[in-house]
């Protein structure tokens, strides 16, 4: 197993209102030497903005925000704006998060060509009934059961006076295009899901409609170990190496205690990533610190964002849903780990 050194806690909650509850899940990306941290900042009655910080180390705050650096002003995001992840393509900054409205949790984007103003995109992932959803993967897919029990909604349904629609999260991008096109993960449980396209404008009902008629061709990666039973999820925006793109993502597996997130390592190839070279068989890390293991959501590392400084891989990610922790990874080690497990399958 490749050896994890997990370096603590490097941000905690304050007691300022807009993240008196919890701070967790933050974008990093790295430009001129400073390491811009955009993180989900939770308040009393699980209201989530995104706040601000900067590192010149990679463990230790430079400067942080007191007020909230983007916060909710439309509909889609009314109840919040949730785990932000960042790349820079070209000249501009993608910044992918999750818009909560209460009901319904589902990716959103902003662009920037500054790191400091953004401009609202709205929603890329389509709102999706449950009942077209079933409709639309049956026609031609046989798709995995867990699809439909995990995105069955009915708890919301009583909700007359809401639209209720199956949730699509962790939209991330990745840095560059792939022959020409821009490509990005999202999760529709149980797996994560692959989408490539010209332009951002392509993502219309139509695209969507043909896209889910065709849900197999697009499955990206799915569950395939003991501790990826339950399901799994992207995680950091991929990282491109010679052996391939680095995929830095999360599985969860359910115990008598509940869920349990941990962070899982995959490489991709750079010029198709829907082929899959390796993925580690166990876990990266795991829940096993106590600032991992109890919080605001017990047993949780959910990785997020990370930086690559010399050979050495930091992964920034939320513990327990209530503070953001840093584990650090020799990454020539880490992708000589993944090729030694090419076309590993479960036992």
């Amino acid at each position: 197993m490749i050896p994890v050194n997990k370096k603590g806690i490097v941000l905690r909650k304050r007691d300022i209102e807009f993240e008196n509850e919890g701070v967790l899940n933050p974008a990093v990306i790295m430009q001129d030497n400073t390491i811009h941290m955009f993180y989900r900042a939770v308040r009393k009655g699980n209201y989530s903005s995104i706040g601000y910080c900067s590192f010149t180390d990679p463990l230790v705050v430079d400067t942080r925000n007191q007020e909230p650096f983007l916060f909710p002003q439309f509909e889609y995001e009314s109840h919040g704006m949730e785990d932000p992840r960042i790349v820079r393509i070209d000249d501009q900054y993608y910044l992918s998060y999750t818009g909560y409205d209460g009901n319904n949790a589902l990716g959103a984007l902003a662009l920037s060509k500054d790191l400091k103003h953004f401009d609202k995109v709205g929603l890329i992932v389509p709102k999706m009934t449950y009942h077209s959803f079933c409709h639309l993967t049956a026609t031609k897919n046989d798709i995995n059961e867990k699809y439909l029990r995990y995105n069955d909604n009915e708890r919301f349904r009583n909700k007359a006076d809401k639209d209720i629609y199956v949730w699509d999260k962790n939209v991330i991008f990745f840095p560059r295009r792939i022959n020409g096109k821009l490509c990005f993960m999202h999760r529709i449980k149980p797996d994560i899901q692959l989408v490539m396209i010209d332009e951002l404008n392509e993502l219309n009902h139509e695209f969507w409609e043909q896209y889910f008629l065709q849900l197999n061709e697009h499955i990206l990666l799915a569950p395939k170990f003991k501790h990826e039973v339950s399901y799994i999820g992207g995680g950091c925006p991929p990282i491109e190496t010679k052996e391939g793109w680095l995929i830095i993502y999360h599985s969860v597996f359910d115990t008598i205690k509940g869920y349990v997130y941990c962070a899982c390592a995959a490489l991709l190839a750079l010029d198709d990533p829907k082929k899959e070279i390796s993925r580690l068989p166990y876990a990266l890390f795991k829940p096993d610190q106590e600032w991992e293991l109890k919080g605001e959501v017990n047993n949780v590392c959910f990785p997020t964002g990370a930086i690559v400084i010399k050979e050495d891989l930091y992964i920034y990610y939320g513990a327990a849903d209530e503070q953001i922790a840093c584990a650090t990874i020799n990454l020539p080690g880490l992708l000589e780990e993944l090729l030694s497990y090419q076309h590993t399958e479960p036992k």
